[in-house]
């Protein structure tokens, strides 16, 4: 191989980058511009022209997707075999030295590592150990602080506790929580790069060893480095070492995963001789997808100036619909897909992106009733996922309360101290009598009033009875909305750090939006087909690998990805940007990172969808469409109207609802309210009577909510 095929398929950017000089290089590589033929071709330019030895570099990556790709395309190049080269995720590379070195760790030669789901269950049988009580720290909670200070560098003894007792005590439990992996030679993920870290630090000789042997280090996806990473960096790198990293700030969409940005700004002071090039030639998109993604990205105080281009044609204008609300919206969708298919397309070319899990339901629902193949990339169908199954079996066992299945799923969540133990007398006492979980249970009440497991036992059952009498005479909607209130669920998913709490909160409340909105079979009760009709979705698998299916993502999944035909659903403010980015100014720019990354992610055919009133988490929002769409120059786009009447209609439902305040109505338009968890609000609405009526508050701190006037407890201010 000559110097002519390394460099003849790339242009001016990409060759200054792969042939740079023997000095630290930071290449900012926007989407869709190449960085991962840079990547590899600067490898096959340091062995091939500088005659490197392929045992002399490491690249990193963070996917092990992206780790094989690049293998692939090295292998294909320079035609060498590549699994014995240093070419992988952090994680991976961290396992190889600790092999390696376990000895110098006080790690056992044939130590385990041990994925989210072992780690969760040392940490919860330790805290039953330390009789650590799980209202006041979830496991989970526990885990992610764990892991935080693992990201950042810290041991126990290394974090200041602020003589603050909470934080003090979870110091305490990191600490124990650590001697239980050191002594049976456990390795999380996060303590994979901690300890490789370690290792190199406190061995110098080793350390000049790896220094030596790795004068070149090149770096994926540079602006999601967390701390322990940037620091291995540094560490490896050393005085005479040639960092080669490549990333994008504008596609930092990953900082509550503790990935900073800023560390492109540090590099450039840590090392001062860096030499920037940029990559702005786009080989993805048409004109006007870059350009509307520019002008999103360029209202970012913080990034570094870079204009994407191509010298592809202007393509189509991006289609703007307005849509009434999220079913005209998930219709629209499905008659586009419809089209691009009938043109001969293939649907899976075809991606639904989103900004919130709980868009996917009314999608999901459209795709299912037109017979169309879909598949979540990197997630669960609706009805499969973890706390929607929790919600259902609360609401089966209260209206079913032989449902054994339910029973098991429950009764100890969130934890109630109805442990392994308790449960397995529970089924023997149900198998001996040949009863259900739920009778045997009640046995146990009524025959002993003093043993441990009584005051447990009854309280569950006290509870579902509960829920079974406050919700007898409620639509079915009201009643899993009541039923998620009263199980403690979502405090329990509250504790949950990070996204996937909130997501799973957001999805409870998409459960009651899909009672809201159901319609059952008139063979069966509203309640038997509603459970029904879950269970069936659940079941219902995904396409296969294999098969020509739309595609449906979260924003943040998205990322990576590329497809001629995108959809990004729900372009409304306060879904996107998320009503809880908006007001920081830090949070609401990473949200415009995550459009850009939306908006780069169509090759040839863009549409922004939001709908005026959309019932998302159990609430009817009528939100403006998202200040992205505004920030998108208006001779880049083609707006599409709804056929509905929407004014007229909205209206009208506006009139309806202040129809209902009467003399005997509790509260009025416009009074503000007191509640107990949600804090203050404005009365925005106001429906039904009795112990139906409901009330729509808009809460300062929470935005919207729907609530039963008989159970919030709401107090005028």
């Amino acid at each position: 191989m000559d110097v002519t095929s390394i460099i003849d398929p790339l242009n001016e950017p990409q060759r200054k980058a792969v042939t740079a000089s023997s000095k630290p290089m930071l290449i900012i590589a926007g989407a869709g511009s190449g960085k991962t033929r840079v990547l590899t071709h600067r490898i096959a330019w340091l062995i091939k022209i500088e005659n490197l030895s392929p045992h002399n570099l490491m690249a990193v990556t963070f996917t092990n997707k992206a780790a094989k790709e690049m293998k692939d395309r090295i292998e294909n190049l320079l035609e060498i075999p590549v699994n014995n080269l240093w070419i992988g995720t952090f994680h991976g590379i961290a396992h190889r030295f600790l092999r390696r070195h376990a000895e110098n760790v006080n790690l056992d030669k044939n130590f385990q590592i041990i994925d989210s789901d072992d780690q969760l269950r040392i940490i919860k049988r330790l805290m039953k150990n330390l009789n650590i009580d799980t209202d006041q720290f979830a496991p989970k909670e526990l885990q992610y602080f764990i892991n935080k200070k693992k990201d950042e560098g810290l041991r126990p003894n290394e974090i200041d506790g602020k003589n603050d007792s909470e934080l003090t005590q979870q110091i305490a439990f990191y600490r124990s929580y650590q001697d239980i992996c050191d002594k049976g030679s456990l390795v999380d993920f996060a303590e994979l790069l901690l300890r490789t870290h370690e290792l190199l630090a406190h061995n110098p000789d080793l350390l000049s060893h790896y220094q030596r042997k790795f004068k070149h280090l090149l770096i994926d996806e540079f602006q999601d480095t967390n701390v322990i990473q940037y620091a291995f960096m540094r560490l490896l790198v050393g005085q005479q070492g040639l960092p080669f990293v490549v990333g994008d700030d504008d596609q930092s969409i990953y900082r509550w995963r503790g990935a900073k940005m800023e560390h492109i700004d540090q590099y450039q002071k840590d090392y001062p001789n860096t030499e920037i090039v940029k990559l702005e030639q786009n080989y993805r998109s048409t004109a006007n997808i870059l350009n509307a993604a520019n002008a999103v990205i360029n209202n970012n105080e913080i990034r570094m100036p870079k204009e994407l281009w191509t010298e592809d044609s202007s393509g189509e204008l991006i289609k703007i619909f307005s849509a009434f609300n999220e079913r005209e919206e998930a219709a629209f969708i499905m008659g586009k897909i419809e089209d691009w298919v009938n043109d001969g397309n293939k649907r899976s070319e075809i991606a639904l992106i989103y900004r919130s899990n709980a868009q996917s339901r009314v999608l999901e629902e459209a795709l299912i009733n037109k017979s169309v193949p879909y598949k979540i990339y990197g997630g669960l169908r609706f009805f499969e996922r973890l706390e929607i199954k929790d919600a259902l079996a609360y609401l089966r066992l209260v209206y079913f309360q032989n449902d054994d299945a339910s029973f098991e799923r429950i009764v100890n969540k969130p934890t109630r101290g109805i442990g392994a133990k308790g449960l397995d007398t529970i089924r023997n006492i149900a198998k001996d009598k040949q009863t259900s979980l739920w009778e045997a249970a009640n046995d146990i009440c009524k025959a002993d009033k003093t043993g441990k497991s009584y005051s447990k036992l009854s309280a569950f059952i006290s509870l579902i009875n509960k829920m079974k009498r406050e919700t007898d005479t409620l639509e079915i909607s009201e009643k899993i909305d009541h039923i998620i209130n009263l199980s403690g669920l979502v405090e329990l998913y509250e504790k949950e750090k990070g996204e996937k709490g909130y997501t799973r909160i957001e999805n409870l409340s998409e459960l009651v939006s899909a009672a809201k909105g159901f319609e059952g079979d008139e063979d069966m009760s509203i309640l038997d087909s509603f459970l029904a009709h879950a269970a069936l979705e659940a079941g219902d698998e995904q396409a296969n690998e294999w098969e020509d299916c739309v595609q449906l993502m979260t924003m943040h999944s998205a990322k990576g990805l590329e497809y001629p035909l995108v959809f990004m659903c729900g372009m409304e403010d306060g879904l996107f940007p998320h009503q809880r980015s908006m007001a920081n100014p830090k949070n609401l720019e990473e949200e415009r990172r995550l459009c850009y990354v939306g908006i780069t992610r169509a090759k040839k055919l863009l549409y922004l969808t939001y709908a005026e009133q959309r019932r998302l988490h159990g609430i009817d929002n009528f939100s403006p469409s998202s200040r992205f769409l505004d920030e998108i120059p208006k001779e880049l786009t083609d707006e599409i109207r709804s056929n509905y009447q929407k004014t007229t209609y909205i209206t009208q439902n506006a009139k309806n609802y202040k129809s209902r305040f009467t003399s005997e109505a509790p509260f009025q338009l416009g009074q503000r309210v007191l509640h107990k968890k949600f804090g203050e609000g404005t009365i925005m609405t106001y429906e039904g009577e009795s112990a139906h009526a409901r009330v729509q508050v808009n809460f300062d701190n929470f935005g919207s909510k729907w609530l039963v006037v008989s159970y919030a407890n709401l107090d005028l201010i």
